[in-house]
C-alpha cells in the first residue's frame, strides 16, 4: 500500500468511527427520552440500567445501522476530497480510477469482516441483555413474558421424522413438567410408547430426567411392557427449544441458529422463514457494507455544484431505499412465499446493479 492508500483508508476509518460514536449518542439520548418512565418504574439505578440494558442496546443499534454508517462516512469524506479537487488531482497524476478505489475495497472488506464476526458471535450475546430487559421492564404487557407468564399448559412437538412427544403442565422457568409421553411410528404403525409422570432438565448432565416410566414395545399383536422408577435420556431437544421465545433468532449465535433451524426442520416445524432469513442476512449484510462503500466512493468522487450537501442527500435517499427493500423482502418471506435466501440477498442484488450503473457514469 502506498501513501495515497493509507491517506484514504485513514480518512475512511476515522470518519466511520466518528459517525458510529455520534449516532450512538443520538440513539441513546432519544431512547432515554422515550423510556424515562419505564426506567423510573423499574426502580433500578443508572448503573444497573446501563449494564443491564444499554450494554445490549448499543451493540444492537450499531449493528442495525452499520451499513448506513459506512455509506454516510464514505460519502462525507470523499465529497470533501472531491470539493477540494483532490480526486481530480489523483486521477490527473496517472492513477487509474480502479486503482483509486482500492483503499475503499480494503476498508469495506475490513469493516465487513468486523460486522460478520459481530453478527455471528457478539451481537447475539448483547441481545440477551437487551431483550431480557425489554421483556421484564419495557414490554410488561406483552403476550410473551419468559420471567413471569411462562407456564405453558401443554407442549406438543416432533422429535424427528418418526417420533412425537408432548409435555403437560410444562414450566419454562423451572424446566419441569409432566406427565410426558413419546410415540414412535413406523410404517403408519405405533411401535413404541413411553410415558412418565414427570420430566425435568438436569443442568449438570445436560440431559432429561424422567420418573415413573412405563415403556410399551408393540410388534403387531405382541406387546411388551417395562416399568422403571427413574431414567435419564439424552433427547435432541433442550429447554430452549420448548420455549415460545419471540426473540430466539436474535439471541442465538450463528452456529446455534444453524443447529436450531436444522433441529426444527427434522421435527417438521413450519414457519421457519423468519429464522432462515436471519441466518442468511448475517452473511448478506456484511456484503452490503462492501457494496455501499464502493457506491459511496463512486457517487461522491464526482465534483458537483451542491458539494457535500448534494452527495449526502443522495446517500440518505439510497440508504432509505436500501433499508425499505430489506424490510419489505423480509415481510414477503415471513408472511408470503418468497424464498428466505432471496429475501436476504435481494437488496444486495439490486444495489449491485445500481453500483454498476453509477460506476459506468462516474468520470474517470
Amino acid at each position: 500500500m502506498k501513501k495515497l492508500d493509507w491517506y484514504i483508508l485513514k480518512k475512511f476509518l476515522t470518519t466511520f468511527f466518528f459517525c458510529v460514536f455520534l449516532f450512538t449518542i443520538i440513539a441513546v439520548v432519544v431512547d432515554i427520552s422515550e423510556k424515562t418512565d419505564d426506567f423510573v418504574k423499574s426502580g433500578l439505578s443508572a448503573t444497573q440500567i446501563f449494564t443491564q440494558y444499554y450494554l445490549g442496546f448499543i451493540p444492537f443499534i450499531d449493528a442495525l445501522l452499520f451499513p448506513l454508517f459506512v455509506f454516510i462516512a464514505v460519502i462525507f469524506f470523499t465529497s470533501k476530497m472531491a470539493g477540494r479537487s483532490e480526486v481530480i488531482a489523483i486521477l490527473a497524476s496517472g492513477t487509474s480510477y480502479n486503482r483509486f478505489l482500492i483503499p475503499y475495497w480494503i476498508g469495506g472488506v475490513f469493516l465487513a469482516l468486523i460486522l460478520m464476526f459481530s453478527l455471528a458471535l457478539v451481537i447475539p450475546i448483547a441481545n440477551v441483555k437487551y431483550t431480557t430487559f425489554q421483556t421484564k421492564y419495557i414490554n410488561v404487557n406483552s403476550s410473551y413474558d419468559p420471567l413471569v407468564a411462562n407456564n405453558q399448559r401443554s407442549v406438543y412437538f416432533r422429535i424427528d421424522s418418526f417420533t412425537y412427544a408432548g409435555i403437560r403442565n410444562y414450566d419454562t422457568t423451572t424446566k419441569y413438567g409432566g406427565p410426558f409421553f413419546m410415540n414412535r411410528i413406523k410404517n403408519d404403525q405405533l411401535i413404541y410408547n413411553l410415558r412418565s409422570s414427570s420430566i425435568q432438565w438436569d443442568t449438570t448432565t445436560g440431559k432429561w430426567k424422567l420418573s415413573g416410566i412405563v415403556e410399551r414395545y408393540l410388534n403387531g399383536q405382541l406387546e411388551t411392557i417395562k416399568k422403571q422408577q427413574a431414567m435419564t435420556l439424552a433427547f435432541n431437544f433442550k429447554p430452549f427449544d420448548l420455549s415460545n421465545d419471540e426473540y430466539a433468532k436474535d439471541k442465538l449465535t450463528t452456529p446455534e441458529l444453524q443447529r436450531f433451524i436444522h433441529d426444527q426442520e427434522l421435527r417438521g416445524t413450519e414457519g421457519l422463514n423468519t429464522l432462515k432469513v436471519e441466518e442468511y442476512r448475517r452473511f448478506a449484510t456484511p456484503i452490503s457494507v462492501l457494496i455501499l462503500s464502493l457506491m459511496g466512493a463512486v457517487i461522491a468522487s464526482r465534483k458537483v455544484r451542491g458539494g457535500s450537501g448534494a452527495h449526502m442527500a443522495i446517500g440518505f435517499v439510497a440508504c432509505s431505499i436500501f433499508m425499505l427493500m430489506d424490510r419489505f423482502s423480509t415481510m414477503f418471506s415471513t408472511k408470503g412465499n418468497l424464498s428466505p435466501l432471496l429475501a436476504a440477498w435481494l437488496p444486495n442484488i439490486i444495489f449491485i446493479g445500481v453500483l454498476i450503473y453509477f460506476y459506468r457514469k462516474a468520470p474517470k
